[in-house]
């Protein structure tokens, strides 16, 4: 991959990465819940869920689902209903008035954890894997991969050095990004001590992720 091809891969990344979607949404749930730290596994979470999709792209996976309308329909249902039980449990969330902002949401929070302070966290590994699966069954993940990574591979050149390079860099920008989001969000903790705005909080936040699920109902694959 030639340094100009790569500087625009990563002009399309960055993008990419701010573009506001489920992954930022989630980033920003979380990094209000529990602060930048706190958030970190699911961010991590995302980034192996836009490892996977990357891969799948660019190993031609991704073309397959897009030829083949079964696959691509169950991808997009499973996507679309993780989504919104991931809202709705987010927008049922309690809230208890006098627990500490950064601890005091805990969205999808079965079998949370005492955390540091006050206040309880989902186990690291739930908070990764809400991440994971809501970057791997966005189907609109897929098929802007698909349409987007071929613009960028040499086909003159071995597959198998350009999708790693392409892979650091793409897991690189959304890891800076996505803590982004969830730094932001965390400095309006300030704000949203009450019981009252924490709920608030909630709601809008699950009412955005079951709005985005059920959007992917409405994704259409490539013609064949």
């Amino acid at each position: 991959m030639d340094l100009n091809v790569w500087l625009a891969f990563l002009a399309a990344c960055w993008v990419i990465a701010v573009s506001p979607g489920s992954g930022a949404v989630l980033a920003m749930t979380h990094g209000l819940a529990y602060g930048v730290r706190g958030a970190g596994a699911t961010i991590l979470g995302l980034e192996a869920g836009v490892a996977v999709i990357l891969l799948v792209a660019g190993a031609g996976v991704g073309a397959l689902l897009l030829a083949s309308a079964t696959a691509f329909t169950v991808v997009k249902v499973t996507g679309a209903a993780y989504l919104i039980w991931l809202g709705w449990r987010q927008w049922v969330a309690p809230v208890t008035a006098g627990e500490a902002p950064a601890r005091a949401s805990t969205p999808a929070g079965a079998g949370a954890t005492q955390g540091r302070g006050s206040g309880v966290w989902p186990p690291a590994r739930q908070r990764f894997m809400l991440g994971f699966l809501t970057n791997v069954t966005n189907p609109k993940g897929i098929v802007f991969m698909v349409a987007v990574l071929p613009q960028f591979i040499d086909p003159q050149r071995s597959l198998w050095w350009q999708l790693p390079l392409m892979l650091v860099t793409a897991v690189a920008v959304d890891l800076v990004v996505m803590h982004g989001y969830a730094w932001l969000a965390s400095r309006a903790q300030r704000w949203l001590a009450s019981a009252r705005a924490r709920r608030a909080q909630n709601r809008v936040f699950g009412g955005v992720l079951m709005a985005m699920g059920a959007s992917l109902f409405m994704v259409r694959r490539a013609a064949a």
